[in-house]
């Protein structure tokens, strides 16, 4: 293995914009929930008629669907994703809609009959409820609670209190916004890092997991982690899933 220094390095100098995580191909993995978003998503959205997806980073997850119904929408919040997203599906005619924080949903009562979503950043109930359609569906996949709470509690001790990301949590935010749960399934998933420069480049990645990470301030607890990967072959961690199927009565 590279020198910690150099793996270190690497990582701190790599962009992480985007929702790509190509740069860990073989440095790292995490195992996929059992139902196969993607798949079912695929199978979802060309029977729809106008769908929308939320929070849809920058169009990665959405791009690999083969067939858009007639009306394809997003929305995202960061400018630099936004800019992604319409490069990478604006050709495809999707419309992409920047849509700052606590903004709301830009569209009409009613506007589509699917509203999609993968790993949102804190769901809207009464919006997602308010632009469905009646008889319509939120289709989508969350984290869940306690997400890579291993790296968290690695880098700054052991976490306590409520998660607001809890499924049956949302199940019962979602009913009170007049959503009707169809479908709820979760999973715990094994996520394994095989180099510091993975860990360096997730958490630069996924800021909320520390939120106060850089390398010059946690350089001794990555020379510890580093060590321990040396020894142990990976660090292991765990992130949690859950699959949504909602109606609006």
């Amino acid at each position: 293995m590279r020198t910690f220094e150099d793996l270190v390095a690497e990582a701190a100098a790599v962009d992480v914009s985007g929702w790509d995580f190509g740069w860990l191909d073989g440095r790292a993995t995490e195992e996929h929930p059992p139902w196969g978003y993607l798949r079912l998503l695929s199978q979802r959205l060309p029977r729809a008629t106008a769908a929308l997806d939320v929070d849809t980073g920058g169009g990665e997850v959405l791009s690999e669907v083969p067939s858009f119904p007639a009306r394809m929408c997003v929305t995202e919040g960061w400018a630099p994703n936004a800019e992604r997203a319409k490069a990478l599906l604006g050709p495809r005619g999707v419309e992409v809609v920047r849509t700052p924080p606590d903004s709301g949903l830009p569209f009409p009562d009613g506007s589509f009959d699917l509203v999609v979503s993968r790993h949102p950043v804190r769901p809207d109930w009464p919006e997602i409820a308010r632009v469905l359609a009646p008889g319509g569906h939120y289709f989508a996949q969350h984290v869940g609670p306690g997400s890579a709470l291993e790296l968290t509690e690695y880098f700054l001790g052991e976490r306590s209190g409520p998660d607001g990301r809890d499924p049956h949590t949302e199940a019962a935010q979602a009913e009170a916004a007049g959503l009707r749960v169809e479908d709820l399934r979760v999973a715990r998933c094994r996520m394994e890092f095989f180099d510091i420069g993975a860990v360096v480049y997730i958490l630069r990645k996924c800021v909320w997991w520390v939120p106060d990470f850089s390398v010059d301030r946690y350089t001794d607890a990555l020379r510890r982690m580093d060590a321990q990967i040396r020894a142990d072959g990976s660090f292991v961690a765990h992130s949690t899933r859950h699959l949504f199927d909602l109606r609006r009565a």
